[in-house]
């Protein structure tokens, strides 16, 4: 695989995966969808088939890493680290891009949502509002989640943990499928069991900090948000940015140890 391979290919399949993951968040955040509050399983479903799309549309390409812990972790593995920083490019700017085409989706719903008085308060919503006002004490908007993760309790030690965990399973799941095993990437079968993988740690793990496991998939869309015109957005977060980031980067160099140890 050429750079440019890997660049084209990252950036494409980074930016399905979250077109698609977003997009299923903003489908149950926002006001004005029709899938608005169909819930946590609508949540870790649709990213589990932006996963399956974005793997199975792109491994010819780059091998479809699409995270760069997979792609720390497999350096580590290989001792190959030509590539890695144009595998961490082509992740953020794909991230960006489906952030933004996220966006564009739903502009309407993102400006009705961000313009309701039971969102961002007013007379009769003083509950909402008091919660919408919490949310950004702790410097979180009201449609931060559509974008990136956030915890449910502030613990930093716990928060990196759970995201240390959650991307340490993933990493091996990968690893241990023979990812880009003769330079080929994923093939059809192992596109369906990453994309189960994640399915199960969204149900299992997901609830503490909204399962990022990747830092491409949390900073990028986080960027996005804070450059966005959106009115009423509210905060993007970044005392909390570093979690999302710094774990799964653990997560995958110690899922690449345990790999070279049990399965080398």
């Amino acid at each position: 695989m050429s750079s440019s391979d890997i660049f084209i290919g990252e950036t494409i399949g980074t930016a399905i995966l979250i077109l698609l993951g977003g997009g299923v968040c903003a489908a149950v955040t926002l006001k004005a969808s029709k899938a608005r509050n169909a819930g946590w399983l609508a949540i870790t479903f649709g990213w589990g088939f932006a996963v399956l799309t974005a793997v199975y549309t792109t491994a010819p390409l780059s091998g479809a890493h699409l995270n760069p812990a997979v792609t720390l972790a497999l350096a580590i593995k290989d001792g190959d680290w030509n590539n890695v920083p144009v595998y961490w490019a082509g992740q953020v700017l794909g991230a960006m891009i489906g952030a933004a085409l996220v966006w564009i989706a739903y502009y309407g719903q993102f400006h009705a949502h961000l313009t309701d008085r039971e969102i961002v308060g007013g007379p009769g919503a003083q509950d909402t509002a008091a919660k919408a006002v919490e949310a950004q004490e702790q410097g979180a908007g009201p449609v931060l989640g559509v974008f990136s993760t956030g915890p449910e309790v502030r613990v930093a030690w716990q928060n990196v943990a759970t995201e240390v965990i959650g991307t340490v399973v993933l990493v091996l799941a990968v690893l241990t499928q023979g990812l880009n095993d003769a330079g080929n990437g994923l093939g059809t079968l192992g596109a369906l069991i990453t994309a189960l993988v994640v399915v199960s740690i969204g149900l299992s793990l997901g609830g503490p900090t909204g399962y990022a496991i990747n830092p491409a998939r949390d900073l990028g869309p986080r960027i996005v948000h804070a450059l966005l015109p959106l009115p009423n957005k509210g905060g993007s977060d970044w005392g909390y940015a570093w979690v999302p980031v710094v774990g799964p980067l653990i997560g995958g160099a110690i899922a690449a140890g345990i790999y070279n140890v049990a399965f080398a």
